[in-house]
């Protein structure tokens, strides 16, 4: 099975702190106008997003880098030579997962040896299947609703992009970095039951990976 990478989720008591600063609603639309942004955004971008100074801003993006919800960088400036001043500060959205639940549970852990039992058993189709199916059950729950809507409640952070709709996160990112052959291809699947379940083309959903983001995407129309 060639080398293995743990799951990244994270489930401290930090977590629920971490957490819980996002209930202000000045870093919540923070927060929101970082991840919405889909790489680095500068202070002054977040701050008009988020209607608010960019001196207060900066405060609170910084509490967000500390609780470990964002990181931070710096953007050289275009201009080059003297004058051009000193490289902006950028933040994004922190790499790592976070999961509350009281009592702390550890689905992660199962997930990834369920997964290692598909590999072992050369079930690959069957779980394909599996996941096609979940995705048309997923669909009997959101009636009516447009496969964005529900992608969006379901974690995706969907976006359009050059009539294409993207998937800004992908809910089985700890996973599929330990397996990615099988986790994007029944993520794929998935995708494709939740379209047919919702009376839609499937073949709208394609593997499409890159880098960040979910590894499928959907086209906006049958004609793309």
């Amino acid at each position: 099975m060639g080398d293995r990478r743990e799951p990244t989720i994270r489930h401290s008591t930090d977590d629920l702190e971490a957490l819980a600063l996002l209930h202000d609603p000045v870093r919540r639309s923070l927060y929101e106008a970082v991840t919405a942004g889909g790489g680095d955004v500068g202070r002054g971008e977040a701050a008009e997003a988020a209607g608010v100074s960019r001196t207060l801003a900066g405060h609170h993006l910084d509490k967000l880098v500390e609780a470990g919800l964002l990181e931070s960088g710096f953007r050289q400036q275009e201009k080059k030579g003297p004058g051009s001043g000193r490289p902006a500060k950028v933040y994004r959205r922190a790499r790592g997962e976070r999961s509350v639940s009281l009592p702390p549970r550890d689905y992660a852990t199962l997930a990834s040896a369920l997964a290692d039992v598909v590999d072992l058993l050369g079930a690959e189709e069957q779980a394909e299947e599996a996941a096609r199916r979940a995705g048309e059950r997923m669909a009997g729950r959101h009636a009516g609703q447009p496969v964005e809507q529900v992608l969006g409640e379901r974690g995706y952070e969907p976006y359009e992009e050059a009539g294409v709709v993207r998937l800004r996160n992908c809910p089985f990112h700890a996973l599929a970095e330990e397996q990615p052959l099988l986790v994007c291809s029944m993520n794929l699947a998935l995708c494709q039951g939740l379209l047919q379940g919702l009376g839609d083309d499937p073949a709208r959903a394609r593997l499409d990976p890159r880098p960040g983001e979910c590894c499928v995407s959907l086209s906006k129309t049958n004609e793309d």
